[in-house]
């Protein structure tokens, strides 16, 4: 099996257009990009513990809220409980709407699929100017054929 270089991550275009795919996810759900970066973390390790989500924490800026927020709005769930003899501690993994969020991520940046355009996308209906930049640089992105 051939090992992955870096040149074959830049032929594919994966990072070209990262952040305008990322502002649109976090504008559509709610988060923010330190919370939507911890999650596609989560999502490459699988399972985790509430010390691996303090130990991931560190690269982002502090919010004392967030552990509560994702779970709270079903970003984190319970893989197993803790019950005070033999499981120690709770383990987490991602919930399936974050698992979807991130695998339409990834097939936009592949060019599998195009950020949507419609008006359930809250960046189309253009309300500020930062709303109506994203909107040419979402044009752009769906209309470029090389990602």
């Amino acid at each position: 099996m051939r090992k992955l270089q870096a040149s074959d991550i830049r032929d594919l275009n994966l990072l070209k257009h990262y952040r305008i795919i990322r502002r649109w996810a976090c504008r559509n759900n709610k988060l923010n990009d330190a919370d939507l970066e911890l999650l596609i973390y989560f999502d490459c390790m699988g399972m985790f513990t509430k010390q691996d989500f303090k130990i991931g924490t560190y690269a982002y800026s502090w919010d004392n809220r967030r552990w509560n927020k994702l779970i709270k709005d079903g970003w984190v769930v319970v893989y197993r409980n803790y019950n005070r003899t033999t499981q120690k501690y709770n383990i987490y993994k991602v919930s399936l709407k974050c698992k979807q969020l991130i695998a339409r991520m990834y097939r936009i940046m592949l060019g599998d699929e195009d950020i949507p355009t419609s008006s359930r996308n809250s960046i189309m209906l253009g309300k500020t100017y930062t709303d109506k930049v994203l909107i040419t640089a979402i044009k752009n992105v769906n209309n470029d054929k090389n990602r």
